[in-house]
């Protein structure tokens, strides 16, 4: 699923779009990032970060275990360790129903703003 179906996607980005984009604190990104070995932004010659696509994803899926799944950091840990591939299955899920589910909230809200049948606008 493409982080924002609006806009092109780029090849890099800095931490401040990437904290922005998923209401992350820099300060924990860059905690993340020490934490997890998946989470390896590139950095230039002044330490500058760019996050590509890939790190991106892999901070939503520690996003995903940590906030959202309530796991501590070594559980989170354990969890991409011992079985990556059915994390990543699990978190895409769950992303893919948290999308149909705002599309059903968006047609709810519409319906509800749409006058009855046979009554005038």
């Amino acid at each position: 699923m493409p982080l924002n179906p609006n806009k092109e996607l780029k090849k890099y980005y800095s931490i401040k779009e990437v904290s922005e984009m998923l209401d992350i604190p820099d300060s924990t990104l860059r905690y993340w990032e020490k934490e997890f070995k998946e989470i390896s932004p590139k950095k230039n010659a002044k330490g500058i970060r760019h996050y590509t696509i890939q790190d991106i994803e892999q901070i939503k899926l520690v996003n995903h275990l940590v906030k959202e799944k309530s796991l501590t950091i070594k559980g989170a840990k354990t969890r991409i360790k011992e079985n990556p591939q059915k994390t990543v299955d699990t978190h895409e899920v769950v992303e893919k129903l948290k999308a149909v589910r705002a599309e059903l909230v968006a047609i709810l809200d519409e319906l509800n703003a749409t006058p009855p049948c046979g009554q005038p606008l």
